[in-house]
């Protein structure tokens, strides 16, 4: 079996197998990265990989997680003001009262400035 020797920021270098890392790439931007668990501390280890180590690791045998940045960064952005600590206390206010949910509905159905 293969071992791959990786760095844990605690240990320094470890030695692993193939079943012991995980690659990700994301399909959105093609960044790759592999994580892995220690095998003397336990900690969890996440590393930024190449697209020539993801191909490295993968022929190695190690399996790889396609995964998608999330929709949210897609969605439209409309500018407004900050929300300030008096806007907090509003809104806690509101959250009081018993017709809190209609009055959040309310607002969601305004149109936003821009």
């Amino acid at each position: 079996m293969t071992t791959i020797r990786a760095n844990c920021p605690n240990c320094g270098d470890v030695q692993l197998r193939a079943t012991d890392l995980v690659v990700r790439v994301c399909s959105d931007d093609e960044q790759g990265s592999y994580c892995f668990r220690c095998p003397s501390c336990e900690q969890a280890v996440a590393k930024e990989a190449s697209r020539r180590i993801v191909d490295l690791l993968v022929s190695s045998g190690v399996r790889m997680q396609v995964w998608r940045l999330p929709s949210e960064l897609r969605e439209a952005r409309y500018a407004g003001p900050a929300i300030a600590p008096d806007d907090l206390l509003d809104f806690h206010l509101m959250l009081a009262g018993d017709q809190w949910f209609d009055d959040v509905a309310a607002m969601v159905r305004r149109e936003p400035s821009r």
